[in-house]
């Protein structure tokens, strides 16, 4: 636990803004992407590109996004969730930024969240833009593929399973039921924007902390490092607790290598809350 008093002490001061990454959910069993449990990922992630560029590259998708959904959407919340959650209903935290897709900051109570990158609990329609429920979605693919069975490899961070080509080859996608356009999860891809107008919102929460709590996120690409930059330049202490090195730990004010659930949970017992 080493660091985590002076975790405690910035904490303790109120207004903080987290900054959540995929190190947050492998104890909820999700990989992530470049930590511990990242390391072994065999397939590279989707891009926007591909997915509306190639049938083939969507039919490959939502069979991996089917399998893998078994295991994201009944993953639970960890302790490190919980904590998270406990700092806001105690009104330590100006909001939650989180780069994660999978609910759980909600899922364990939650409330002040901007999902950065969008939730795959939801399905969006590229021609209408409806958003439909992602069991929804489940439901009409298991109705147009009543005799297919994958068992499932490798389950990546943004949802989806390492399959063969065999695998995929027969399966069958669904479209929007309003409109027949092609459907995508209600998440960014790679190679696609982030809203501005949530990117704003984002900066918004930052801007307006008193310190900046990053949780489980290496911060090796622009998406989230942006945000610890302006803290960083706005002179916003920052404190990062990951396992491992990150992007910005010469910005820090502190840094604590340790697992996120047993030292946000330490947090939450040495805290009290301000008046």
């Amino acid at each position: 636990m080493t660091g985590v008093a002076e975790l405690v002490e910035l904490v303790s001061r109120g207004r903080v803004a987290v900054l959540s990454g995929a190190g947050l959910s492998t104890e909820s069993g999700i990989p992530d992407y470049r930590g511990p449990t990242g390391r072994a990922r065999r397939a590279e992630p989707m891009t926007y590109q591909r997915f509306v560029g190639s049938a083939e590259a969507r039919r490959r998708y939502w069979a991996r996004s089917h399998v893998g959904w078994r295991q994201i959407g009944l993953a639970q919340p960890n302790d490190g969730h919980r904590a998270v959650a406990e700092l806001e209903r105690r009104g330590l935290l100006a909001g939650i930024v989180t780069q994660n897709v999978d609910g759980l900051h909600q899922a364990a109570g939650a409330r002040q969240v901007i999902e950065l990158h969008g939730g795959l609990d939801r399905v969006v329609c590229l021609s209408c833009r409806e958003r439909t429920p992602r069991a929804e979605l489940e439901r009409r693919l298991r109705a147009a593929n009543p005799d297919w069975e994958a068992a499932a490899g490798q389950i990546n961070p943004d949802g989806d399973a390492v399959l063969t080509d065999a695998q995929v080859a027969t399966f069958r996608v669904v479209d929007c039921t309003g409109c027949g356009g092609l459907l995508k999860p209600d998440v960014v891809f790679f190679g696609e924007n982030v809203p501005g107008p949530r990117v704003d919102e984002c900066f918004a929460v930052v801007g307006g902390a008193r310190v900046l709590l990053v949780l489980g996120s290496s911060l090796a690409i622009r998406s989230g490092l942006r945000f610890v930059s302006r803290a960083a330049a706005l002179g916003i202490p920052i404190a990062i607790v990951n396992q491992g090195p990150t992007g910005a730990d010469a910005d820090a004010t502190l840094t604590v290598d340790a697992p996120l659930g047993p030292t946000l949970t330490h947090l939450t017992t040495q805290l009290t809350t301000p008046t």
